[in-house]
């Protein structure tokens, strides 16, 4: 059972919106396309344990802080006797291990997902030490991108690679023993503690003077949408919605984007760019959102 579902994070959200309304640095283009792989391989990772029967309750994309310290757990699979502890890695290509290092088949050193996972799992244990709870922990690396290859593995590494990862879900579709009210209430607690952004968002530098306007086809993230009637309809992909829905969520990524900007019928009206009047966009505003001000000083929110 699906307990806590994946999200995309605001960081990566807000980096697909600037990849798309401006040039990013080549650095911050690096990031973005490495944040989107990983999310990618998280959801791979994903549709295999949603499919699981067995007993068990499945957390996606925790965060926590304890000691001022923060770590994350790609998934967490809680079954009556164990938490497996899973660090999902969508690496791509031929690798080899040597000496407790990783490197790329042209001799690059890259981070040993071993040591993240080690550091999470300690820091892990020490947080359900301080709510009372002894349980297991199985850790383990899972390689999820089927073109990943690593020579000279260790037996002893917790490595789960693509050709082995459905003997291991079937090895967890054995356990019969029924979960309590414990391992629920761990649950409950787990997701109570997790924290709902990261503190270490990469952004490079952006204002809304500088960054495309226009709505964007949520389908294939176009600027090529026209209004017709009721409708907006995409001349990439021929994706038809709701104007009122295409408008709102433009404002959301508005809102992503500028957090501490307020909302006014002139900006949207600028952002959304294709809406023929600012009348129509002032009357979704104010059917969404609680209209606060007077005349030009007025806003939404």
């Amino acid at each position: 059972m699906i307990y806590k579902t994946r999200t995309e994070s605001a960081e990566l959200l807000i980096l697909k919106s600037l990849n798309v309304r401006m040039e990013l640095p080549e650095k911050d283009k690096l990031h973005y396309l490495s944040l989107q792989k990983g999310y990618d391989g998280e959801v791979m990772f994903d549709l295999l344990t949603g499919n699981l029967e067995c007993e068990c309750l499945i957390l996606n994309d925790l965060l926590f802080k304890i000691n001022n310290t923060v770590f994350q757990i790609d998934s967490l699979i809680i079954t009556a006797a164990v938490l497996h502890f899973y660090e999902v890695k969508n690496f791509e290509g031929d690798f080899y291990y040597e000496s407790d290092r990783l490197y790329t088949k042209s001799k690059t050193e890259i981070n040993n997902p071993l040591t993240q996972l080690n550091r999470g799992v300690s820091l892990f244990r020490q947080m359900l030490q301080s709510l009372g709870i002894n349980m297991k922990i199985d850790p383990s690396v899972v390689f999820i991108n089927p073109a990943f290859t690593l020579y000279q593995t260790p037996l002893d590494k917790p490595f789960i690679f693509p050709t082995q990862l459905n003997r291991h879900l079937n090895s967890l579709e054995k356990v019969s023993t029924k979960l309590s009210n414990k391992h629920k209430q761990l649950a409950a607690q787990l997701v109570s503690l997790h924290c709902t952004g990261s503190p270490y968002k990469q952004l490079p530098a952006y204002t809304f003077e500088g960054l495309r306007k226009g709505m964007m086809c949520f389908k294939c993230a176009s600027f090529s949408l026209a209004v017709e009637g009721h409708n907006c309809v995409c001349g990439e992909c021929g994706l038809v919605e709701k104007v009122r829905e295409a408008v709102m969520r433009s404002v959301k990524e508005y809102k992503l984007l500028f957090p501490d900007k307020k909302i006014t019928t002139n900006v949207m009206y600028e952002w959304c760019g294709v809406v023929e009047s600012k009348e129509r966009i002032r009357k979704i505003l104010g059917k969404n959102f609680k209209k606060l001000g007077v005349r030009q000083w007025s806003y939404f929110e």
